[in-house]
């Protein structure tokens, strides 16, 4: 039992980290990133090659290149990675489409790539995966099974509180409140000066990077990755944990991940065999899509709705550089009701 509850806090980790790296791009920025999977699995397969070592022929694996470097030195290029696909990514999507076709592209994408890594061999070891990723220190720490997963526990929540404090800071700083400008009204933003491209490209690096991080914390717990566990609708589950959580809220989002991720999704799992095994999927995607559809009909807010900030609130100090976008987020409110 033990084993079993360690083992869903660590998945728990994860996907709050996923989360907050989408609740950047959608929440905050209303940039709908139906690839986000795939930045996840660059981070799972950039850790998996910096740790698994050099291809040998002798191998039963192939990849293309390998090395091994020590903790956490994988974790942090995976998230320069991510990163970095994020900016391909975004030049490529975001420069010339409006936000509807921007989606589409980026759900094409997301299948482009699983597509590819399955369709050749000797890129990632095609579709059956990379396994015997090694875990950091497992050799040197004399610790059974349930010790190590505490102690790997230990290093996800650390990641996790260094992701939060990062996207916390930039939330709350002039930046983060362009962004829900952006979100809230783009062509308002855009005439009044923002380069909304630039915007939006930009929280496309910074929450690539973040879900690469969560990539790179799972893989070295599970061993293992392979192109059946990045398709396109795990991206959809992502997002339904910041719709129930309530986008733009850090601690919502958290929520949204743990009753998402750790309960509803988990909680299909345990239902009793009926039919076939392709039942229990199937019931699993079902259900979340009607949960999406409740919480967007009856709580849009969701759980924990985004604090929405008022003048008073804010130093005079502070508003430097931010009274635009502040005015537009509340025109952009005001609007709507």
């Amino acid at each position: 039992m033990d084993y079993y509850l360690l083992t869903m806090c660590v998945y728990v980790v994860v996907g709050i980290v996923a989360c907050w790296g989408l609740n950047l791009q959608f929440g905050e920025a209303g940039v709908l990133n139906f690839a986000y999977i795939v930045f996840v699995a660059a981070g799972a397969y950039t850790t998996s090659l910096l740790s698994l070592g050099p291809h040998t022929s002798a191998s039963y694996q192939h990849y293309f290149w390998g090395t091994t470097l020590p903790w956490p030195l994988p974790w942090l290029a995976a998230g320069v990675v991510g990163g970095v696909l994020g900016l391909l990514v975004g030049l490529l999507v975001l420069r010339r489409l409006r936000g509807d076709y921007q989606a589409m592209v980026l759900l094409v994408v997301s299948m482009m790539c699983t597509y590819l890594v399955s369709a050749d061999p000797g890129l990632l070891n095609g579709g059956i995966g990379l396994s015997d990723i090694p875990a950091p220190y497992k050799n040197l720490l004399h610790t059974g099974q349930v010790g190590y997963e505490v102690f790997y526990l230990g290093l996800s929540i650390l990641a996790a509180l260094v992701v939060f404090e990062a996207l916390r800071r930039l939330n709350a700083s002039p930046l983060g409140r362009t962004l829900r400008a952006v979100r809230e009204n783009e062509q308002a933003a855009e005439a009044i000066g923002y380069n909304i491209a630039a915007m939006k490209l930009l929280v496309m690096v910074i929450g690539g990077a973040v879900a690469a991080v969560a990539g790179a914390i799972e893989v070295e717990f599970i061993g293992a990755w392979a192109p059946a566990g990045w398709t396109y609708p795990e991206t959809f589950g992502l997002f339904a944990a910041v719709i129930v959580g309530g986008r733009g809220n850090l601690g919502g989002v958290a929520v949204g991940a743990f009753l998402v991720q750790g309960l509803f999704l988990e909680g299909t799992v345990l239902l009793p065999h009926i039919g076939s095994p392709q039942v229990i999927g199937a019931i699993q995607w079902m259900s979340l899509a009607a949960l999406i559809l409740l919480f967007l009909w009856f709580r849009p807010q969701g759980v924990i709705p985004e604090r929405r900030r008022r003048f008073g609130e804010i130093e005079a100090g502070s508003l430097d550089g931010a009274l635009p976008a502040q005015a537009l987020a509340r025109a952009g409110r005001g609007s709507r009701a």
